[in-house]
């Protein structure tokens, strides 16, 4: 049995990851906005976190490692999204999917490495995005977050060297999840974009509807836990998304990405 902090436990990939290690007999720690929508079972502890408020992540983390007497492994997965144009995103917008996809868990990877490095063990898992490396269109915002979010990792990898303590990246595909649902849409102001914008959210729509649901990530997050030597990579979803789809468009020319991108897309 481990002792587990998880955040965005409430909805999504974070319940289902909540559900499956709480069924395998964990203590799990899940964070949510408003706790009560943390799945009430045995070994569930539910804490009030909201990553947007900066000065409460350090609270909160400290709080659940002292009443969890320490943890054996921390995932960061909250998130949402936003779907627009670049060129008109508010600065706000861009901040609060910063904050929440990248320096809220970053806080959270640097209290989780500084108290794992006293016990001397310690396993932390960022959930990313496959978006990092095939990104959407009118997600500016959340593709180039969750690219910061796997270079820091694999920083923090190499910087780690041979530590017992373990980070893994791991991206995610489609899954299918309300997260679309909870997605901001903002209207261009610029008719030039909107017909692009509604292609390309077509396809982002058919894409979550006929995705994987979020159990195939939790069995994921199951299986990175229980490994000895857990890759500092993976990847969870479609096979043709998760895999095939990532290794050929590594090998493209720049050019050729874009345009299939944009063909794909409709765009």
């Amino acid at each position: 049995m481990k002792k587990i902090f998880l955040t965005g436990a409430s909805s999504g990939i974070g319940r289902a990851t909540a559900e499956a290690l709480a069924r395998g007999g964990h203590e799990v720690w899940g964070t949510s906005r408003n706790p009560s929508r943390v799945p009430a079972l045995p070994n569930m502890h539910a804490v009030g976190l909201d990553l947007l408020d900066r000065g409460a992540i350090a609270d909160a983390f400290g709080r659940a490692w002292d009443e969890a007497g320490g943890f054996d492994v921390v995932i960061n997965n909250a998130g949402s999204g936003h779907f627009g144009p670049a060129e008109v995103l508010a600065e706000e917008t861009l901040h609060n999917q910063f904050q929440l996809l990248v320096f809220g868990p970053l806080q959270i990877c640097q209290l989780a490495l500084r108290a794992m490095r006293e016990q001397e063990r310690g396993l932390i898992i960022n959930v990313t995005s496959l978006a990092s490396r095939l990104p959407v269109p009118f997600t500016a915002a959340y593709n180039a977050a969750k690219a910061a979010m796997a270079s820091f990792t694999m920083t923090m990898q190499l910087e780690l060297g041979d530590s017992p303590i373990r980070i893994v990246d791991l991206q995610p595909g489609d899954i299918s999840t309300e997260f679309n649902d909870a997605v901001v849409k903002d209207a261009s102001g610029d008719p030039r974009y909107n017909p692009r914008m509604e292609s390309a959210w077509r396809v982002v729509d058919r894409n979550m509807k006929h995705a994987p649901k979020p159990a195939v990530v939790a069995e994921r997050i199951v299986g990175l836990i229980n490994e000895v030597d857990p890759p500092p990579r993976a990847t969870v979803g479609d096979t043709f998304e998760s895999v095939v789809a990532p290794m050929i468009f590594s090998v493209l020319p720049p050019r050729l990405r874009v345009w299939g991108l944009r063909r794909y897309y409709g765009i």
